[in-house]
């Protein structure tokens, strides 16, 4: 009785030992897939763009409307500075091109019909005075050659008439300036210190927009650098945001397969955490290998060297993430094909 029963127990140790062997088979069969032998198996990482972003003006911050893990479309508004400075400058901007605006416009239209009278006046005034001071100085040069006068007085109403004939000059230069108007140099300045104005308040305009901060692509809130009350300088991360999109796989060929490959081709990404499968496309290969040994003397050391991948991944979702490891499989058929078409 004793030896059946050690029978059974062999038969049954044969046969949980034979279904484990087809089980194993048939996982190995799984992992294979449909693979053939002109796949080429690469492994590498989920590689997603980061963007730090930050206000171009100096200030304090008033809103942050994001926290972190927070999902963020593009365009949204992200945070706001203080704008009541920025508002301020605007305003005196906006007063110093209306002020550069009225006295180009001056220029252009020349003086009132009032004040051409005025220098028309002036100028009149200016002449009286002259022919006065004209015979004034006749009278005393007669006296003075009778002896009536004294040198003294000759000479004072010499220097009267001098004196009036420099302010007909004048007159006369201002009332034919008020009559043509102004110079083209002056409004040609006039029109430059308008364009500067017009500068400095579109400079302060732009300012202003700045204050508001607008998430530049669709993405997650990785990290929130400040708060509301905050003061911060130009350029100063505010938020860093993880970009949805481009997805890309970082990974590693070996040198004897660099030929195997090409930019181009479309590859199979597959992750531990998902039964997915991606689909992705080599968009760039490294022309510089990774690692390079110091010495590189033999075959073997040659064939260390690794080249970087670049993997655009076209039909990413949420469930890649920053650093995931990936598996990749390339059918490597597609360079053979490559070739024979280019031929």
């Amino acid at each position: 009785m004793k030896s059946i029963h050690l029978s059974s127990v062999t038969k049954r140790l044969l046969i949980v030992a034979a279904v484990i062997a087809i089980i194993g088979a048939g996982w190995l069969w799984v992992q294979r897939g449909d693979r053939n032998d002109n796949t080429l198996r690469l492994y590498g990482n989920v590689d997603i763009r980061e963007v730090q972003l930050a206000f171009r003006q100096s200030g304090r911050v008033a809103q942050m409307h994001f926290d972190e893990g927070d999902h963020v479309e593009k365009g949204a508004r992200i945070a706001v500075l203080d704008a009541q400075p920025f508002e301020e400058a605007l305003a005196a901007a906006d007063a110093s091109v209306d002020v550069s605006r009225a006295e180009l416009d001056k220029l252009h239209r020349g003086l009132r019909p009032q004040e051409i009278a005025q220098t028309q006046e002036a100028l009149n005034q200016a002449l009286a005075v002259a022919r006065e001071a004209e015979r004034n100085f006749d009278r005393q040069n007669q006296l003075l050659t009778s002896g009536a006068t004294s040198q003294k007085a000759a000479d004072a109403a010499r220097a009267s008439r001098d004196q009036a004939v420099a302010t007909v000059n004048a007159a006369r230069a201002a009332h034919s300036q008020a009559m043509e108007g102004f110079r083209k140099e002056d409004i040609a300045a006039g029109q430059a210190r308008l364009a500067a104005a017009q500068a400095a308040r579109a400079q302060a305009a732009t300012a202003l927009a700045d204050t508001v901060l607008l998430a530049p692509s669709t993405g997650t809130v990785i990290a929130r650098v400040r708060e509301p009350g905050s003061m911060v300088v130009s350029q100063s991360p505010i938020y860093s945001l993880s970009l949805d999109a481009p997805v890309y796989v970082r990974a590693y060929v070996r040198e004897p397969d660099l030929g195997r490959i090409a930019p181009g081709m479309q590859v199979q990404v597959r992750s531990d955490s998902s039964d997915k499968v991606y689909r992705g496309q080599i968009g760039f290969i490294s022309p510089r290998a990774e690692f390079t040994p110091k010495t590189v003397e033999t075959t073997d050391l040659r064939t260390d060297l690794v080249y970087r991948l670049r993997i655009v991944v076209t039909n990413a979702d949420a469930a890649l993430r920053q650093g995931m490891p990936v598996t990749i499989d390339v059918d490597a058929g597609q360079a053979s094909s490559a070739h024979v078409k280019g031929r």
